[in-house]
């Protein structure tokens, strides 16, 4: 089994919030206030914005985030995740490669700038820690009505097959008794959407989370 990329765990949170602009940003700062330090963090993801609309809503993430000292990444676009000053960039299959990604954030972000990568099994997890990302954003573990066009369901059991590689970030129909699976399969976080947004209150719904990782 290869090692665990070094340090990597370092930054990557217990529970990643997705965040869209049609979110209740207002309670982006409570959320950030919850548990230790570090151990909630959100992920900017606007596949529709423009690249100035992405800017504003990631520059107020990171405003509502920073005194709590949560880790904010964007999805997909390196060039507003540098411009920003965020914590790091996610990146799927179709984006920019990650060692290009790696490449570019170790000459212009500072350091502990987190890649994460996209994988849906073991073999994607040892190519992109080959590749240079700190984490894998791993799913989707379930059925999940919050991303169309999804692969499907993998099961806690593969999380436990790709565990041990790199910290993952299981994602995908995420609620508290699978996020307790699948960290108890390897997973070192979960990342969700409904599971926090959908939910009648949202604080109380990521609390149960956090408590579950």
């Amino acid at each position: 089994m290869s090692a665990v990329r070094s340090g990597a765990a370092t930054g990557v949170p217990r529970l990643t919030i997705i965040v869209a602009p049609s979110d209740q940003l207002e309670l982006v700062g409570d959320l950030a206030a919850l548990g230790p330090t570090g151990a909630v963090g959100f992920q900017v993801r606007a596949k529709e914005a423009t690249t100035a609309e992405l800017l504003a809503l990631t520059t107020a993430v990171l405003a509502a985030t920073r005194g709590a000292g949560a880790p904010v990444l964007v999805n997909d676009r390196l060039d507003v995740a540098l411009a920003a000053g965020a914590d790091g960039i996610h990146l799927g299959a179709d984006d920019l490669p990650v060692a290009r990604a790696r490449a570019i954030a170790d000459r212009a972000a500072p350091p502990g700038f987190l890649v994460g990568a996209t994988c849906r099994d073991r073999d994607a997890v040892v190519a992109a820690r080959a590749a240079g990302a700190d984490y894998a954003g791993f799913g989707p573990v379930a059925a999940t009505t919050s991303k169309p066009g999804l692969p499907d369901p993998l099961g806690v059991d593969a999380v436990g097959r790709a565990a041990g590689v790199l910290p993952l970030v299981a994602i995908g129909g995420i609620g508290p008794d699978l996020a307790r699976g699948a960290v108890a399969a390897g997973a070192h976080g979960v990342a969700v959407i409904g599971s926090v947004w959908r939910q009648p209150d949202p604080i109380d719904a990521a609390e149960a989370l956090l408590g579950a990782v």
